[in-house]
């Protein structure tokens, strides 16, 4: 009786220790310290920030304007070409055979013309003399007239062929640089397609894409400040062109703005953002109003953004945001985050979702 007691004291004492070990081992995170903005930010902004992409003022996709194969691409893309330059050859055997038709009618309309001009000074000479009738006369003036008519007919048609050779023949419309070509030799040129893309190497600007809710403010003219940030580099414009129409732009109108500086690191294609110096002041609808965070407190997760909110018990909850347009270094939330909802600025570690946090 003793021995089985003693055995169940052991076993006891062992569960007790074992227990205990676990209570040690398990480790209890502290709480990541953060700091929240209690109020989100009212709209007040000094500017109006648009997405936009820099072009060059002259830039033209060539084309034909007749069906042939390639003979000969003359230029590469990157090559700087200069206007009237020759940039592909097309296969011009069919107009070579037309324009020597065209030659023959011109000798032959010639001829004859010479002929009727010859009979028709002789008969005017005669009837001064009376010696021909007035019908003659009448009957050889109308010969020497069909005759003049055919000859300048076979001259236009002549040159009908030979503007057809400018298609066969494409040119640079104006000097710039070789963007893009869109055919190689062999290949067949129809009619309206694009052959290579030149861009004039003169001026710079911005097209913009602007709100309807601010398209009334920006005026012609209008001094703006345009940003690049793959270069980290802010430079000055103006507002070259302002549309007035968003039919055929999703809702969004089209500003063009050029550029004062003009700069070797600035390429046509890159992205930046236009400032307009107009002053953005909340609306309210309804009792709503428009949400303007940092986007430093954003967390960009592939192509979702959100942000972090402290919930009940101190717990931070990643929220999911619709994002609008920028305001320089803040940002305009659609939807996912209310107004005066309090929000995560910063931390002193790694935030996830669920984790526990101390408001400093």
């Amino acid at each position: 009786m003793k021995i089985k007691i003693t055995s169940l004291l052991i076993f006891s004492a062992a569960l007790l220790f074992s227990c205990g070990s676990d209570r040690k081992e398990t480790k209890v995170l502290p709480p990541i310290a953060v700091k929240v903005n209690g109020i989100v930010e009212n709209s007040t902004s000094p500017f109006v920030t648009a997405s936009g992409k820099i072009e060059a003022e002259n830039s033209a996709n060539v084309s034909t304007r007749m069906m042939g194969y390639v003979t000969k691409v003359h230029v590469k893309v990157g090559q700087k070409v200069s206007a009237g330059q020759l940039l592909v050859s097309i296969n011009n055997t069919d107009l070579q055979a037309k324009k020597a038709q065209v030659d023959a009618a011109i000798l032959q309309a010639t001829a004859g013309f010479n002929n009727a001009k010859k009979d028709y000074d002789r008969f005017v000479a005669l009837f001064n003399q009376q010696s021909a009738s007035q019908k003659e006369l009448d009957d050889m003036t109308a010969r020497f007239e069909m005759a003049k008519a055919g000859l300048e007919g076979a001259k236009q048609m002549r040159n009908e062929v030979m503007a057809q050779f400018n298609y066969a023949n494409i040119t640079a419309p104006f000097s710039g640089v070789v963007t893009n070509t869109f055919i190689k030799e062999g290949d067949m040129a129809n009619p309206g397609m694009p052959l290579v893309s030149v861009e004039g190497s003169g001026k710079l600007q911005v097209t913009a894409m602007v709100s309807e809710s601010d398209i009334s403010k920006i005026k012609q003219g209008m001094a703006v400040s345009v940003i690049l940030k793959s270069l980290n580099k802010k430079v000055s414009g103006k507002v070259s062109e302002v549309s007035l129409s968003a039919k055929n732009t999703g809702g969004q109108y089209l500003v063009k703005v050029n550029l004062d500086e003009m700069d070797k690191t600035i390429l046509s294609g890159m992205f930046v953002n236009v400032q307009f110096p107009i002053e953005k002041t909340s609306v309210a609808i309804e009792g709503s109003e428009q949400v303007i965070v940092p986007t430093s407190a954003l967390v960009k997760q592939g192509q979702l953004t959100g942000i972090y909110t402290v919930g009940s018990g101190n717990v931070a909850i990643l929220r999911w945001l619709r994002i609008g347009k920028n305001y320089g270094d803040k940002v305009e939330v659609l939807s996912g985050l209310s107004s005066k909802e309090p929000y995560i600025v910063s931390a002193e570690g790694k935030l996830f979702n669920g984790a526990k946090v101390q408001i400093n």
